[in-house]
């Protein structure tokens, strides 16, 4: 296998795979979870997981070994730039000054879409004040060249709905924003099942992050072991670069020169 690795912010990794901490039943089955998919970045949504903003209460920080996983603050829940500013700005004072966030403002609560022009005005200013932002857009290529111009250092367009499963339904758009990007392309929301993560590798993604998938799953463990060779498997495809299509033009798996008895 290539031992190709992800580099974010200048931090290298060998997992493709982002893994998010919502929906389980309990942090034991998010811990085992996290510990089957291979994940080294984590994200947790500040806004409803404890990561020491409710003093006395149980912390998500206590089912992840803080040497073993890149914590991932998001901005899950946050309508508006000023909401989405003011929570990273509050991760960074609970992660003792952690510059690596994802940024995500949310447009309605029907569809959890991003709403665009909220989510460029709070990246600017988070890239202003220092953070590393890794930014959930939509499948745009004009506006994920504008994120990465701000300074971005990845940007995360969505597959489909988050939490629909429904996959990747617009592979073409996503292929723009691959070709056209110098920082990395991770699809963000929308996976629903393996096959969908090898499909967004085989594109050239540069990862997958995922939640739903894994948590709502029937057996969350068994299914983030999956997604971790999905996304495995995709990436080799696409490094190995599969062979071209050919319509009404069939070709023999075996050379049919030199057949015996002809």
């Amino acid at each position: 296998m290539n031992q190709d690795s992800l580099v974010i912010a200048g931090k290298t990794y060998t997992s493709r795979l982002l893994v998010g901490t919502g929906k389980y039943k309990d942090f034991d089955e998010t811990g085992r979870a996290l510990d089957a998919s291979g994940t080294q970045i984590v994200t947790v949504a500040i806004r409803r997981v404890n990561i020491g903003q409710e003093p006395g209460q149980p912390s998500l920080l206590d089912a992840l070994p803080a040497n073993r996983y890149t914590l991932l603050p998001n901005t899950a829940g946050c309508y508006s730039a000023d909401e989405a500013v003011r929570t990273l700005r509050l991760a960074r004072e609970l992660l003792d000054g952690h510059a690596l966030v994802k940024l995500e403002v949310l447009g309605d609560s029907t569809t959890l879409f991003p709403n665009m022009p909220e989510t460029l005005k709070a990246a600017k200013t988070l890239v202003e004040d220092g953070f590393h932002v890794m930014v959930y857009c939509t499948d745009d290529p004009i506006q994920a060249r504008m994120l990465e111009d701000i300074g971005c250092v990845a940007v995360m367009p969505l597959a489909s709905l988050i939490g629909s499963g429904m996959g990747i339904l617009n592979p073409w758009n996503l292929k723009l924003i691959i070709d056209q990007a110098k920082v990395p392309v991770l699809v963000d929301a929308g996976v629903g099942t393996a096959s969908d993560a090898a499909i967004a590798m085989e594109l050239g993604c540069d990862g997958v992050l995922m939640n739903t998938a894994i948590a709502s799953a029937k057996d969350p463990v068994l299914m983030a072991s999956a997604m971790r060779k999905a996304v495995e498997a995709g990436r080799e495809a696409f490094l190995a670069g599969r062979m071209p299509r050919k319509l009404y033009s069939a070709s023999p798996s075996s050379p049919t020169g030199g057949i015996l008895g002809t």
